[in-house]
Formats: C-alpha cells, sequence, structure tokens
C-alpha cells in the first residue's frame, strides 16, 4: 500500500488492517512521523510531535498484537491531541507562551481513555492562544491544507488542519463558540460538540468553563462517533459530567425515516452567503431522499445571547488566568488581552443579567427540540473566510458575532452539533453545515451524520498535498 492511500483512511478503517495484521502499528506511526516532518513545517498544525513516544507505543502495540493479548478499538492507530489536553511528562502551553514550561504529572480524562483504547499519541496540535480567537504574535498559524490564503478555523485549528492534511487520523479539539465547528467546516472534516458535560473536561486547559465543550474531529462521522464514544462518560475527577456511564452510539445510519427535521430559512439565510444558503438547500433535499420530515421552524431570537457571548466567556477566562494575568500581562497577545480585560471590567450584577438571558435561551432551545429530532444550521454565514477578511475579528465585536451567530447559541444552551461537509465554493474551499439534536441526544445525531454520508461524497475529498 503507498503512502498516499495510507494517511487519508479513516481510523476504523486503518484499525481493521491492525487487528487483520495487513499493516503493523511501528509502520503506520513510523509512516505518520514521516509525513509529519515533510509537511508540518509548512502546515505548523503540530505544537509538538512525540516522535520517540510514539514509536515506543507502537512497539508495545505491535508486540501485544502479536503475543494475541487484548486489544482496543484504536489499537496501534495515530491519534494527536490539541495542546489544551494534559499528557503526562510533555508540555501543555494551550496556545501562550506563558504555560510552555508547563508539564502535568497525569493525563486529562479523555487523554487516558483514548491510550486505554489502544491510540498512539502523536503529538499535541496546535490552536489559538488560550483557545480563544487568534494565535499568540510568536505563534505562527497552522495553514489550510486546502488552500494557504485561507482560515484554517478557530480555535482548535492545528487539529483540523493536521486531521484534513493526513498527519493524524483523527484529533480532539475543544469548542467554547465554535471552536470544533469552525475548524471541521473549513477543513473539510467532521466534527462533534457534544452535550455540555459529556466529557470530561478535567485535564483540559479551561478558556470559558461553563461554555467549554471537548470533542473529536475526524474524516467521517462513523469514525467521529468512534471516538466519542471511547472518551464520552462520568468521571469522578469532574463533578460536572453527566451521571451516564457510556454512550450507546451506532455504528452505521441507513436513513432517516420517521425524524423530523426543523429549519429556519430566514434565520440560517440572515447575512449569508449565498453559496452556503445554496449548499444547505441541497442538503435538505438530501435529508428528504433519506426519509426525513422537514418541517419549517421558527428559532429563538438569539442576537442579544450572542452579543453577550464574550461577555460570559470574559469573565470566565478572566477566572481561568487569575494567577498569570495581569501579573504577566506583557507576555498575553492582544486578542484575549481583550477578553480577559472585558471580563474583569464586567460587573456582578452585569454578569448575572447575561446568565438569565443564556438561561433562558437554553429554555427556548430545550422546548424548540422537544418537537423536532433534528435542526439543520449553518456553521459560519461566510463560506471560506480569507486571512485578510478576518484580519479584524480580535478588534471588532460585530465582525466576532457575525462570525458566531450559528455556533455560540449552542455553547450556551450547551446542545449536541455534529459538523459535516456539504459542498464547496466555486475556488474548491470546503463548507460544512450542522445537525443540531436534544441534550443526550449524541446517537441520534451520530445516525443522521452516517446516513448523511452515505448518500453524499462531501467528506471522502482530501487537498492535494
Amino acid at each position: 500500500m503507498s503512502n498516499t492511500d495510507l494517511h487519508y483512511l479513516g481510523v476504523k478503517e486503518i484499525a481493521r488492517m491492525i487487528r487483520a495484521r495487513e499493516i503493523s502499528p511501528v509502520e503506520v506511526t513510523a509512516r505518520l512521523l514521516a509525513r509529519i516532518e515533510k509537511l508540518d513545517e509548512s502546515l505548523h498544525s503540530y505544537a509538538l510531535v512525540m516522535r520517540e513516544q510514539a514509536l515506543a507505543q507502537a512497539q508495545e502495540a505491535e508486540r501485544q498484537l502479536l503475543s494475541g493479548g487484548p486489544i482496543g478499538p484504536l489499537h496501534g492507530v495515530p491519534i494527536a491531541v490539541k495542546d489544551l489536553y494534559w499528557v503526562a511528562g510533555f508540555p501543555t502551553a494551550a496556545g501562550t507562551t506563558i504555560h510552555k514550561n508547563f508539564i502535568p504529572s497525569t493525563d486529562s480524562t479523555a487523554v487516558r481513555r483514548l491510550r486505554e483504547a489502544g491510540a498512539i499519541l502523536l503529538g499535541k496540535l496546535q490552536l489559538t492562544e488560550g483557545a480563544f480567537a487568534t494565535h499568540h504574535p510568536s505563534i505562527p498559524d497552522p495553514v489550510n491544507p486546502w488552500h494557504p490564503n485561507h482560515w484554517s478555523g478557530a480555535s482548535s485549528s492545528g487539529s483540523g488542519v493536521a486531521t484534513a492534511a493526513g498527519l493524524c487520523y483523527a484529533s480532539l479539539g475543544t469548542d467554547t463558540g465554535g471552536s470544533i465547528r469552525f475548524p471541521a467546516a473549513a477543513n473539510g472534516l467532521t466534527g462533534i460538540k457534544p452535550t455540555w458535560g459529556c466529557v470530561s473536561r478535567y485535564g483540559v486547559f479551561e478558556l470559558g468553563a461553563s461554555l467549554d465543550h471537548p470533542g473529536p474531529i475526524a474524516r467521517n462521522a462513523v469514525d467521529a462517533a468512534l471516538l466519542l464514544g471511547i472518551i464520552a462518560g462520568n468521571d469522578p475527577l469532574d463533578p460536572t459530567t453527566l451521571p451516564e456511564t457510556r454512550l450507546d452510539l451506532p455504528e452505521s445510519g441507513h436513513d432517516l425515516r420517521g425524524l423530523k427535521i426543523g429549519i429556519d430559512h430566514a434565520w440560517n439565510s440572515r447575512g449569508t452567503d449565498d453559496v452556503i444558503v445554496r449548499a444547505l438547500e441541497q442538503v435538505v433535499n438530501t435529508v428528504k431522499n433519506l426519509g426525513g420530515e422537514i418541517q419549517e421552524i421558527c428559532f429563538p431570537e438569539v442576537r442579544t445571547v450572542v452579543d453577550e457571548w464574550q461577555v460570559n466567556c470574559g469573565v470566565e477566562v478572566a477566572v481561568a488566568h487569575a494567577d498569570t494575568y495581569p501579573r504577566l500581562a506583557s507576555e498575553y497577545g492582544p486578542a484575549l488581552t481583550r477578553l480577559i480585560e472585558l471580563g474583569r471590567d464586567t460587573s456582578g450584577m452585569r454578569y448575572q443579567e447575561v446568565l438569565l438571558k443564556r438561561a433562558a435561551l437554553r429554555g427556548k432551545v430545550t422546548k424548540l427540540m422537544s418537537d423536532i429530532d433534528l435542526l439543520i444550521v449553518p456553521v459560519q454565514p461566510f463560506a471560506a473566510p480569507t486571512h485578510e477578511q478576518l484580519g479584524a475579528l480580535a478588534q471588532d465585536p460585530e465582525l466576532n458575532a457575525r462570525l458566531i451567530q450559528y455556533t455560540a447559541p449552542f455553547n450556551s444552551s450547551g446542545h449536541p452539533t455534529i459538523t459535516l461537509p456539504c459542498g464547496f465554493t466555486e475556488g474548491g474551499m470546503p463548507i460544512g453545515f450542522q445537525f443540531v439534536a436534544q441534550h443526550g441526544a449524541e446517537a441520534l445525531l451520530c445516525r443522521a451524520g452516517m446516513a448523511f454520508q452515505q448518500a453524499t461524497h462531501w467528506h471522502q475529498q482530501n487537498p492535494g498535498l
């Protein structure tokens, strides 16, 4: 098998090949490490490549395979994680310079569960500073493998780039205002933002604790569901995790028969590029062909909650950085500085007003979702933005509010979403959309994603690297 065939395979397929001994964990890991060495000098997706440990893990995985010992669902499969997740003995910089020497003594719960499933950890993936809007001025931005002039998504930028470029088979990201969904859409990938509390946040550096959602980014819904099933579940180390111990996720989804799928055409097209609106029309047609029943709905007004997302997040990020800000303020980049200052300047009364409006939105969305099974929503209102178009993001609250108008509401409400590729722009850049479901309905999301991808080919396209 050639390198070209190997690095773009899915997680489930490469795991099958390893179990069948068609290829060894050592060979797979060595090939991906060679690809990282060849390409990542220009893509900048990795904050840290754990080469020696990865090869040692691969050798142990090979030994276990040959000895006939028990193996997990990710046995020998190379995965990488956003550099917010603790990995024992390795730095977790969180996209900053102030934490570059922080070395945790234990794994995050999600990383531990990946290891227990047999995954090989290739390294830590780059992200925006502290997982907010832009990268630290001293750290190169990860480069979109479809076109270097276009946004690679934020904040899980390295996770999106590495997965799309064939530098890992899947990755972990986090999503506080869109940070799994933006990179998934920008790089032609599938990403799941689970229900808040579905995946443990233990050992994951905070941006906004009540808004942060750890989750997987993969090349298809089958692989994303596989990873989510491994990392999800109750965790005594994180008392905010939901009580369920496991997710009953499907391995396939053939159709959408019997499902009511809501769409608010007016909201979805509000200031949204025509190419995205047209792509959503094709999504609706596919859903109908799969037996889904489209229902016109009216989504609750979200502008106030979207506008106040930064206030909510700002207070929480100020708490998360209290040990280092303002003490090390000079080492922070401008975007994260502005967010922390906003939080520090927010009064308790103002913060309570924000929380009450957020709670009201959660209730309204929950009520809406009780009448339908799924909701179709864009990921963002403009397709494949260039770096120039987003250059003012850190300084322009209005632009940021527009960017997150379809993502932040579901961080505020905690509802789960799956992002799926659904087309390309005329310039060949990927477009994504979201299915949204009721709290705890990840199995339904994964079924819908699998059914959609059995009927479409967008997720099978790869950048020409």
